[in-house]
């Protein structure tokens, strides 16, 4: 039986209490995603929180030299990695509808199962060894990846999606946010 993990004691902040740094950050939070997923209505508690987080993201998707399968493939193992079911739910529901990530691909990445493509799989594999290296991965690692067709900005790219899902997998775990609607058909029952 695992132990009862801490919960924050602080409410989810909605538009009509909200002061006015969380209000606009909420609202771009609206503008960008067509609605403010509950992991936002947490962590704009602390505005910086919530601006860091959105900075992060925003130059991970514009600049990681990542394609959006990819970035996918990256957000999934690392949500995966940190056992945060929101983030996993969220990812995977972007990968099927918006990033055309075949299905076949995510569910393996969240069933600990082989990736049937060999690049995306080469992708999680070095993902998964940042992670568990703390950013330290030795030369035979770095040297496969590379070979694989990635670059060390692709190495930098991967040490960005850690910190800003270091950031949102965390305070999804002392919020225990719940998983908003949109993404509940992705949900995974055993994180």
């Amino acid at each position: 039986m695992s132990k009862p993990t801490y919960t924050i004691n602080l409410e989810s902040v909605e538009l009509n209490n909200a002061n006015e740094e969380q209000k606009s950050l909420l609202e771009r939070s609206q503008k960008n995603n067509g609605m403010i997923p509950n992991m936002y209505k947490n962590m704009v508690n602390l505005p910086g929180l919530q601006d860091t987080y959105d900075t992060g993201y925003q130059h991970f998707r514009k600049s990681s030299g990542f394609s959006s399968q990819e970035q996918e493939v990256i957000f999934v193992t690392v949500s995966m990695e940190n056992a945060c079911g929101y983030c996993a739910a969220a990812h995977s529901f972007i990968a099927d509808n918006m990033s055309n990530v075949p299905t076949e691909v995510t569910n393996a990445i969240r069933d600990g199962k082989e990736i049937p493509d060999t690049k995306l799989k080469a992708l999680s594999k070095f993902t998964k060894i940042m992670f568990d290296s703390r950013g330290n991965p030795t030369e035979d690692q770095a040297k496969t990846f590379l070979e694989a067709g990635y670059t060390d900005k692709h190495i930098l790219g991967i040490i960005l999606a850690l910190a800003v899902k270091t950031i949102s997998n965390y305070s999804n775990h002392v919020f225990h946010t719940e998983i908003d609607e949109a993404f509940q058909g992705r949900k995974l029952e055993t994180v």
